[in-house]
This record gives structure tokens, C-alpha cells and sequence, in this order.
């Protein structure tokens, strides 16, 4: 385990060039600080301490660098515009993962820069080279107190970002995440307590950075690393103020295992498919914005995104509608036993509530979106070759792809994609209501056979009650008993070495693509959302039959 972990992390070739610029530029400023430091002859006093402060100087010069690098990943407008022309260049899809990276460089560095400076200040007191206790320089000047008000943000932060606290608590991630607000103020401020100086006393000045350069020396990085800080606070502005235009929720459909389908219209909201958005529901939350695929089509009058009734903020909203736990438990359990509806309500299988204002007596609450946001998905139209793969409510991407590939294909449109392979690993058979309609919809509409596959499992296991239900309506079925689809649905969890190598097989001999050349290079772009652990048996999978005449490539879904 160790070692796939290593190689995958620190030896593929793009991580491998990351992390030698990454590590490179934080090993060259802290060997710099050190340097400047150690060298200064101004600070010949200071350097009396020698190693301690030679270290806490190169810490604090890494800690300013990655403080004004870890906001770059959350300029999400920006990264939005850039993404489909530079996504070669950088991973622009893992800003969440280059954040992490940041972050756990600035836990090591600043242990490094708190653990140097604590033996600074006993150092000091020891030495008396100035008349100061330790205490006094922890505690009542402000380099100390905005260094540990930082530290304490950090623990806080640090130990609610735990993806164990954000799945069962998103509220505590959400607030305390913030304070990093708080936070940036700490850093920008950090110097102003003159503690490298070449004079006796600080040397403070009543205008900002309250210090003077004359005496405190080196303390010119926040000149640099405020300005991500500043554009990070423009971005949010202006996030603000698109999300408080013309919005209203038009309709609500409640489909079995809690998936509530929220339809929102917003005229001047455009977006392509495959990307993502921010929702807040003020009247359950007015600070929290959750991340949610869009499910609807560019093409479609509203804007959709289905959400799932599996923490705080979602439940509460399904009791808002009035369709909370209870209420899901009985569509679930009659999704179960393959319950039908009137042919009237337009639905064929499982069980939905349709919360519509017009025929219902109830009131939809106040909605803001935020977005759209890129994701790899949008690339889907620049391979021959699309492989999709959503888990469980993973599908959602593929919902918004789908609809618009089916668009797409009536207008002659479809630019180089070739052929869509779809799979959907399910683990309960009342999920397949989600997107049921859809699904049949766009199988329906598919002129050429050939040109959409669905590969649908069900990994759950199966009851007597439901085996002996498939069998008497498979039979001799035209469609598939639990789906209502052409394509059978089958059971287990999906080989996907073995699918991705049969699929390699049939490119190479010219089977899957008509007119198709082995000499030719295929590019297969597959296309992920769910679980981490899925993820990697996906990837291993896409690399391993990865060769001169096909490429493989393969992008997750990161929010």
C-alpha cells in the first residue's frame, strides 16, 4: 500500500514535476530567509541566538509565501475562464487538492517557525541581550499574540476539514473554515511586532504597517502576498452580488432514497454542461453555500441540481418541503417491491412526490445560486471516446451531459465525440428513479445503436422478494425489469481492468469505432464522480491499457 502510494503521488510525471517545483520553491525561500538572516550584519545582536532564529526567519519566510498561495485555488471565477485553455498546463480541475497541499505545508512550517521562536524567546529572556521575559513577547507583543491567535485558527480549521466532520457535519467545516479571514488578518499583521530589529526598543509609526523599515528589517512580504488576498475579497464581492440577482424555484420533485430534484429559474444564468454550482436556502442557512452538479441541459428552461438527504443542511431542507425522513422511508420501501404508478402521474416505476406550487398547497422557500464552476466533464466533446462513470448519486454530472449530448445529436453537433459509454454502479434499486425518465428518454432517441451504451450494476444484495419479481418479469421482457430500459442491468461490481482492456482490444482491431485505423491514435477520455476508492481501480485501469495507438485518460470530479 505504502509504495503504490508513493509512486502514485510522488512519481507519476506530473506530480513529480509539482512536487520538485512545489518542495524546490519552499526549500529555496527557506534557505533564503535563513541566509539573509544569518548573514545580516545589522542583526549581529539577534544572530547571537544563532540557529533558532536562523530557522524561525526561513519558517516565516515559507509561511508568507504559501499564505498568499493557498487562496489562488479558491479564485474560482478566475479558474473558470482560464480552465479550457490552460488545463494542459496545471490541474486545474484539483484546485481542491493543490489547496491541501498548501495547507499541509503551512502545518509543517509553522511548526517549524513556532518551535524556533519559543526557544528564541527563552533564548532572549536567558541571554537578556533584550529586557524582555518570554511571556512578554508571547503575550503582549503583537508578533506573539497574532501569532498564536493564528495557531489557534489553525487547529480549529485544520481538525473541522477532517472529511469524517464535513460528511457528518457541514455546518462546523463551513464556519470555522471562515475564520480564515481572521486568519489572513493575523499574517498581513504578523511583522508588526519588530521582533528583527537592529535597535533596542521596537521602532512603531502610527500609520499602516505600524513599523518602520528603518530599524525592522526584512519584513516586506506581506507587500507581496496581500495582493491574492484582495483579489480573493474582490471575487467574494462579486459572488455576492450575482447571487442576490432574479432567482425563484419553480418546482420540486422528491424521487425514493431522498434525492429531492430542485428546478430553479434564473434567466440570466448560463452555464455548460457538466459544471457545478453553489446553493443557499436563507431560510434554512443564510452563510452557507453547498456545492451541487448541475442535472439540467444548457438547452433547458430552468437550471436542476438533485441533492441528497444525507446531512444536516439537506435534511433539513427535505423537512422543509415536507417530504423529511419519514416520508422517503415509504417511496423507498415501495420502490422496493417495484410499485407502479397511475399511468396519468407519467411515471412508470418507484414513487416520487411533486412539489408544484401551482397544484400544491405549499410555499417554496427563497433560493440563491452561485456559479457555474468548470469541471473536467465539460472536455467530454473533445474525445472520440467518452466513458462516463457515476456512483450512486455520482450521476448527477452525467444527467446534465447526457441530456445535452441527446441535444446535441439532433442539431449535428456532436464535433469529434464518437461513441459514449455510460456506467452507472448503483447500490439500491430505488436510485434508478433519479434519472429513470432520462435515461429512457435518451436511449430512445438513439438513432445509432452503437453510439450510446449503457452499462448500469446494481451492487446491492439482492432480497428473495425482488430475485423472484426479476424473474417473473424478465422473462421474455423487451425491457429490463428494475431500469425499464433495453439494456439489462447486471449485478456485482463492474471488472473495469477487464472492461477498459476489451474495450482497448476492440479499438485496436477496428471493431468499436467504424472506419477506425489501428495506426490512428484514439483519444478515450473517461469521466469519474464518486468515492475515492472507486476512483483509483478506475485510474490503474485507464493507465494500464494506455498505449501508443490509444490514450486513456481519466478525470475525477472535485469539489
Amino acid at each position: 500500500m505504502g509504495e503504490s502510494w508513493f509512486r502514485r503521488e510522488f512519481l507519476t510525471p506530473r506530480r513529480l514535476a509539482f512536487n520538485v517545483i512545489f518542495y524546490g520553491l519552499h526549500f529555496f525561500f527557506f534557505g533564503y530567509g535563513w541566509y539573509s538572516q544569518a548573514t545580516n550584519q545589522r542583526l549581529a545582536g539577534l544572530n547571537s541566538l544563532k540557529f533558532s532564529v536562523w530557522a524561525s526567519r526561513g519558517a516565516g519566510l515559507v509561511l508568507a509565501f504559501d499564505g498568499g498561495l493557498i487562496l489562488i485555488p479558491m479564485f474560482r471565477n478566475i479558474i473558470r475562464f482560464v480552465r479550457p485553455k490552460l488545463t494542459w498546463l496545471f490541474p486545474a480541475d484539483e484546485n481542491i487538492w493543490f489547496h491541501r497541499q498548501v495547507a499541509y505545508s503551512m502545518a509543517f512550517w509553522a511548526m517549524v517557525h513556532t518551535t524556533a521562536h519559543y526557544v528564541n524567546f527563552i533564548n532572549v529572556e536567558r541571554t537578556q541581550i533584550r529586557k524582555q521575559t518570554a511571556l512578554q513577547i508571547h503575550y503582549t507583543q503583537p508578533g506573539g499574540i497574532t501569532g498564536h491567535f493564528m495557531l489557534l485558527i489553525m487547529v480549529l480549521m485544520y481538525t473541522t476539514a477532517h472529511h469524517k466532520v464535513r460528511a457528518q457535519c457541514f455546518e462546523v467545516f463551513w464556519y470555522t473554515h471562515h475564520l480564515a479571514f481572521f486568519f489572513m488578518i493575523g499574517l498581513y499583521t504578523h511583522a508588526t511586532g519588530c521582533f528583527v530589529r537592529d535597535s533596542v526598543d521596537p521602532d512603531y509609526i502610527s500609520s499602516f504597517p505600524f513599523y518602520s523599515t528603518q530599524h525592522c528589517l526584512g519584513y516586506l512580504s506581506w507587500r507581496f502576498i496581500i495582493w491574492p488576498g484582495i483579489i480573493y475579497f474582490g471575487e467574494r464581492m462579486w459572488r455576492e452580488y450575482r447571487a442576490r440577482r432574479t432567482t425563484r424555484l419553480s418546482k420540486v420533485l422528491v424521487h425514493p432514497s431522498g434525492a429531492m430534484e430542485l428546478r430553479i429559474i434564473k434567466p440570466s444564468f448560463k452555464y455548460t454542461a457538466g459544471q457545478w454550482l453553489f446553493v443557499q436556502i436563507p431560510e434554512i442557512s443564510r452563510f452557507q453555500w453547498h456545492p451541487f452538479t448541475i442535472t439540467s441541459a444548457p438547452e433547458d428552461p430552468y437550471v436542476s441540481v438533485h441533492i441528497r438527504q444525507v446531512g444536516d443542511w439537506t435534511q433539513a431542507l427535505g423537512d422543509r418541503l415536507g417530504v423529511g425522513p419519514s416520508v422517503v422511508a415509504n417511496m423507498t420501501s415501495a420502490a422496493l417491491k417495484g410499485a407502479e404508478k397511475e399511468e396519468k402521474s407519467g411515471m412508470t416505476r418507484g414513487d416520487f412526490v411533486e412539489l408544484d406550487p401551482a397544484i400544491a398547497s405549499i410555499t417554496l422557500p427563497a433560493v440563491r445560486i452561485d456559479g457555474p464552476y468548470g469541471a473536467p466533464a465539460e472536455d467530454v466533446f473533445k474525445v472520440e471516446v467518452a466513458v462516463l462513470i457515476g456512483a450512486g448519486i455520482g450521476v448527477t454530472p452525467f444527467a446534465s451531459i447526457l441530456k445535452h449530448i441527446w441535444y446535441m445529436q439532433r442539431k449535428g453537433r456532436l464535433g469529434t465525440l464518437r461513441r459514449v459509454e455510460f456506467f452507472w454502479v448503483c447500490r439500491d434499486a430505488p436510485s434508478f428513479g433519479w434519472f429513470q425518465s432520462l435515461l429512457q428518454e435518451v436511449e430512445a432517441a438513439q438513432a445509432d445503436p452503437n453510439f450510446l451504451r449503457i452499462n448500469i450494476y446494481l451492487t446491492q444484495k439482492i432480497s428473495e422478494d425482488m430475485l423472484w419479481n426479476i424473474a417473473v418479469n424478465d422473462a421474455g421482457a423487451e425491457y429490463d425489469p428494475l431500469t425499464l430500459l433495453r439494456t439489462r442491468t447486471m449485478f456485482g461490481r463492474p471488472d473495469w481492468m477487464t472492461i477498459f482492456g476489451q474495450m482497448k482490444q476492440a479499438i485496436e482491431t477496428g471493431q468499436y469505432l467504424p472506419g477506425s485505423k489501428s495506426q490512428l491514435k484514439t483519444k478515450v477520455g473517461t469521466y469519474f464522480c464518486g468515492p475515492g476508492a472507486l476512483a483509483k481501480s478506475i485510474k490503474e485501469a485507464t493507465l494500464a491499457n494506455s498505449g501508443s495507438t490509444i490514450d486513456f485518460t481519466f478525470a475525477k470530479e472535485h469539489f
